[in-house]
């Protein structure tokens, strides 16, 4: 990875080291479009298409060709459990997936738009509609059979407990 001297100059502040210049850092922030969808779909156009180039990337066309957006997530623990919570208001419980492994958990669902307005209606569009999903490798070992799953006020929580590798099964040695 090749870093240019803002980066040099943050990761050595963040270490406490001293540098020469104390300049502020450039920050880029994402902004929200304030152009119709027509305009925004024009612009995406010219910029020619898209190249997939990894894997992740590819996975996130789903069969149709459709684009999936990332579901945003806070992901946390306490001493027995590992817990993510996301807000997916707008989705029927029926519409999201849950699968969880003893090292990571996926959710997938979709937004469905119940009525149709023409692009040069919008005035904005921010809102995500569509399919969505994200896949979150854990930092530990969890208990798939064990995890929960509530869905109440448009919050997605999952809790998941961690595996108890502490938790040593003595086994008594038979004589044959």
């Amino acid at each position: 990875m090749i870093m240019n001297s803002d980066d040099e100059r943050f990761f050595a502040d963040l270490a406490g080291a001293e540098t020469e210049a104390k300049d502020d850092y450039e920050v880029e922030l994402a902004k929200a479009s304030t152009g119709t969808v027509a305009e925004r779909a024009a612009s995406r156009a010219s910029a020619g298409p898209k190249i997939l180039r990894t894997k992740e990337e590819k996975d996130e066309i789903w069969a149709d060709g459709e684009p999936e957006g990332q579901l945003t997530v806070d992901v946390y623990q306490t001493p027995d459990n590992i817990i993510v919570e996301s807000a997916i208001a707008g989705v029927a419980p029926d519409d999201i997936d849950v699968s969880v492994t003893s090292d990571s958990i996926s959710i997938r669902g979709a937004r469905k738009r119940e009525k149709t307005v023409r692009d040069e209606d919008y005035l904005y569009q921010e809102c995500y509609w569509g399919k969505f999903g994200r896949s979150i490798i854990l930092p530990q070992e969890v208990d798939p059979e064990g995890a929960q799953v509530k869905f109440k006020n448009g919050i997605l929580t999952v809790t998941l407990p961690k595996a108890n590798k502490k938790k040593v099964h003595k086994l008594k040695v038979r004589v044959d």
